[in-house]
Order: C-alpha cells, then sequence, then structure tokens
C-alpha cells in the first residue's frame, strides 16, 4: 500500500499545471486534470478492500496536483524544454523565443510572453503544452507504469 500511495520514494507524483485563469484552454486543462484527480483518489477511497481491478484503474492517475498561475523558473524551463523534446520546443512554450538563451532572456523580462496551459509531470519528465484531452490523460496514465 505504502508503495501504491507514494511510489518508489517516498513522495507522490507531482503534475503542475501552469495555468492562466482568463484562457479557456487553460481552464479546460485544468478541468480535465481536477477530474482525473478526483476519479482516481474516489476509487481508490471506495475501492481499496475490494477489487483489485479498481485499484489498477485508481493507481493509473494517482498523482499531486499543483495549480501555479507563476511562470516556470529558469531551471523549470531547461527541464521543460527536455521533456517536450528539445530547444525546437522553445517556440511553443515561450512566445517569439527563437532559441533556449531567448526563452529564459524573453522569461525573465516578461513572464506573459511563457503561453498556458502547460502540463508537466516531474517524475516521468513529460510535458504536454496545450489543452489536448488525449495528451493529458496519456500523460497521467505513464504514471502507472513507472510505480510497476
Amino acid at each position: 500500500m505504502f508503495k501504491r500511495i507514494f511510489g518508489e520514494h517516498g513522495a507522490k507524483n507531482v503534475v503542475t499545471l501552469f495555468h492562466k485563469p482568463s484562457s479557456q484552454a487553460s481552464l479546460r486543462a485544468h478541468t480535465i486534470l481536477k477530474q482525473a484527480n478526483a476519479q482516481s483518489v474516489a476509487t481508490a477511497t471506495e475501492d481499496q478492500a475490494s477489487s483489485h481491478d479498481a485499484q489498477n484503474k485508481a493507481e493509473r492517475t494517482e498523482f499531486e496536483l499543483d495549480v501555479t498561475e507563476a511562470p516556470p523558473t529558469a531551471d523549470q524551463l531547461k527541464n521543460i524544454l527536455e521533456y517536450l523534446g528539445g530547444p525546437s520546443a522553445v517556440g511553443r512554450i515561450i512566445e517569439g523565443a527563437k532559441d533556449e538563451t531567448d526563452a529564459l532572456r524573453r522569461l525573465k523580462a516578461d513572464g506573459e510572453t511563457f503561453k498556458r496551459p502547460l502540463v508537466v509531470d516531474w517524475n516521468q519528465g513529460k510535458a504536454v503544452a496545450g489543452d489536448s484531452e488525449s495528451e493529458i490523460l496519456s500523460l497521467l496514465k505513464g504514471i502507472s507504469a513507472e510505480k510497476k
């Protein structure tokens, strides 16, 4: 049970949503994440003493949701770019950026150049830019593969 809830290293998987409440896309991503998190917690609680199939389903998406309106730090941005496939992803998350150095400069000068929503699973080293439900759910399903 300890491993199922807290993973290999004693900490829950943390999924961060870089959020902008005034953005419809960001609101959609937030809703997807909240629903997935609520379902996994409810299923785990209801079925802990019964079917193992239900527990496996809950385990698939169990995570701690961290929602922030702040832009990422420079170190976080470097990791996110790596998670998204390297320097070619820079324009997808920093408006007008040409490379990582330019992205860091633009982010430092104006946090609003950072495009939201962005969902990051720090434990898996994966990220999703935008509000694609299938991509977000696929990222969450990867959490169970990491735990097994």
